[in-house]
């Protein structure tokens, strides 16, 4: 058993933001424990609290900034990191007793200011064992960051001011990390970036030597690669790609999805489908193309589940384009769609276009958006009924009156926190989080499925 250093200095931590941001926690808090400090639960027992933030959308500023102030009403010693660290002006107005701040993944700094306002104590007694890497999800599910920044230039986004350019993780770190993950209990990889089909380009898709073979800073390699691990009993894990921009090589990871190499589902942020809109969102505009695409990926991936997120009342979207959307997405069939109105985000080009949509106007948008994509879940869903899907377990309750345990869960198109669940009945004592079963499914709704394990 470890020994603690006697008073041994204590850091909280609040993440908020997207998976890359929590990410970022974990190497931050991973650093900090190497370098001799305890962790906190709560605001009472830290000498330091860390708010990693997020800046993307002016509502996410102000959840930050109220997280910022909760630390400060509770603990009073705060370090601001994350992508409104950015802005740091914008925080020192407020809280201008804010001890440190610093930007999206500048991990020295941030370690550098724990140090100033917490000094880590040295004593006799330091534990010299090595420890695993600190994980802020559960231990069957991880984030496998594979770059940060972005090349991109849309005219909504500021990611590349917040998070920099392109810069790929080499090859060969990035399938060692995710190696070690599969090892240490990992059942699930989560592969994530800002835009994981650019994955190398900065690098020019450097070459690296792995497991006597050489293999390419690049999506597919990768992919491939990722479909050879397997778990200690001998399982190839579920590996999941997010963020993932249609460039023409996604094809060439279709046919690791048909034969069960990679979880088949993709998640592709198509944003619009309007040619003039996807125009001045700076976007890719073939959406025709992409039609075809999605298709022939069915057509050798039966299974494949494509989520995607849209942004309605863009400046300049006409009713014509919205009802362009709307039938794009009823020809495309998306399994899962996230929507957001459009908000105006600081230091973004689509500030300054002419024809802003009137919030009412957005709003109707919205709602008519998602009562179509709800009821193409729907049906995609009641489909469902009847088959026998794999599961992996996140949570398992404990008996009712009658005895009987329940369990959620969720199906290879249910990726954790945005996708939809699996309702288990009957589940045995001896199921944990983590176990991948079979279930028989017997219901469905416009999100979520219910179901038994299978005899």
């Amino acid at each position: 058993m470890a020994t603690l250093i006697p008073d041994q200095k204590r850091v909280g931590m609040v993440s908020l933001g997207c998976p890359k941001a929590l990410v970022d926690s974990e190497r931050i808090l991973t650093r900090l424990r190497a370098d001799g400090y305890a962790m906190s639960a709560d605001y009472a027992g830290a000498d330091v609290v860390l708010v990693n933030t997020c800046g993307f959308l002016d509502s996410a500023k102000e959840e930050s900034l109220e997280a910022i102030g909760e630390a400060i009403n509770e603990n009073g010693r705060v370090i601001v990191t994350g992508c409104l660290g950015e802005e740091a002006e914008l925080i020192r107005a407020r809280f201008p007793q804010v001890l440190a701040i610093t930007g999206a993944h500048q991990y020295e700094d941030v370690v550098e200011a724990v140090h100033e306002a917490a000094p880590p104590t040295q004593g006799p007694f330091i534990d010299l064992i090595p420890q695993p890497d600190i994980k802020l999800t559960p231990r069957h599910y991880s984030y496998l960051k594979i770059s940060e920044g972005c090349n991109h230039s849309c005219a909504f986004c500021i990611i590349p001011q917040l998070r920099g350019k392109l810069a790929s993780r080499r090859i060969d770190a990035v399938l060692r990390e995710a190696e070690k993950l599969v090892a240490a209990g990992t059942r699930e990889l989560l592969v994530i970036s800002q835009d994981t089909s650019a994955y190398g380009v900065d690098t020019r898709h450097e070459e690296r030597e792995w497991k006597g073979h050489p293999v390419r800073a690049h999506m597919t390699d990768l992919a491939r690669e990722l479909g050879q691990l397997r778990t200690p009993e001998g399982s190839p894990p579920w590996v999941r790609l997010h963020y993932v921009y249609p460039y023409p090589h996604v094809d060439a990871v279709i046919p690791l999805m048909g034969e069960g190499l990679l979880t088949p589902y993709l998640d592709i942020p198509f944003q619009h489908a309007a040619p003039k809109v996807l125009k001045a969102m700076r976007r890719p505009a073939n959406e025709a193309k992409v039609l075809e695409r999605i298709k022939s990926w069915r057509a050798i991936a039966p299974d494949l589940t494509i989520r995607s997120s849209f942004v309605v009342g863009f400046p300049g979207e006409t009713e014509e384009d919205f009802r362009y959307l709307l039938d794009w997405l009823e020809e495309a069939r998306l399994d899962r769609v996230g929507a957001f109105r459009f908000e105006p985000v600081e230091g973004a080009a689509a500030n300054a276009l002419p024809d802003p949509v009137p919030e009412a106007v957005k709003e109707e948008r919205y709602a008519r958006l998602m009562e179509v994509t709800e009821r193409i879940s729907a049906a995609k869903l009641a489909a469902k009924v009847g088959r026998t899907l794999p599961v992996i377990i996140d949570e398992v309750g404990e008996p009712d009156e009658d005895g009987d345990i329940g369990a959620t869960g969720r199906s290879q198109a249910d990726a954790p926190e945005i996708d939809g669940a699996v309702f288990l009945r009957n589940v045995p004592a001896t199921l944990a989080a983590g176990d991948i079963i079979d279930v028989e499914i017997e219901d469905a709704d416009a999100h979520d499925l219910f179901g038994v394990p299978a005899a």
